[in-house]
């Protein structure tokens, strides 16, 4: 299955399999440190009681969908927060980017999977547009 495929359905889930898809080929053939990519179950609907025990576990409005924990460019790692095509960033994601941002990290607020992995690319160094 290729991320483009994935990313049909246009929604913001989809998107974000889409990009781990792209990231998890990239990782067996360029990137071995692509296989630390990871997603931060954040959003999404859920019913009441399983809302109730991940608020409690510490899952907080605004946090990035995805992050990547290797020190690159100046910073001490990616974050990123997916949207849909044409999506935009809460009030609380704003927030937490310019918090992430102030902290040394990378942010980057993405509406397409595949200007997440331009991100992604550029991020771990290949700056000729491929990704």
């Amino acid at each position: 299955m290729t991320p483009e495929y994935i990313a049909k359905a246009g929604t913001e889930h989809a998107h974000q399999a889409a990009l781990f898809c792209w990231a998890g080929a990239k990782a067996r053939t360029v990137w071995p440190g692509l296989k630390w990519l990871y997603a931060i179950p954040n959003g999404g609907e859920r019913g009441m009681a399983t809302a109730a025990r991940l608020k409690a576990e510490g899952v907080k409005s605004g946090v990035s969908d995805v992050a990547l924990a290797i020190a690159q460019r100046g910073y001490h790692g990616l974050y990123i927060e997916m949207k849909k095509p044409g999506g935009k960033e809460s009030k609380e994601q704003k927030e937490y980017g310019a918090f992430l941002k102030e902290q040394g990290y990378f942010y980057a607020c993405c509406d397409h999977w595949e200007l997440a992995a331009k991100t992604i690319s550029w991020y771990m160094g290949i700056e000729d547009g491929t990704y």
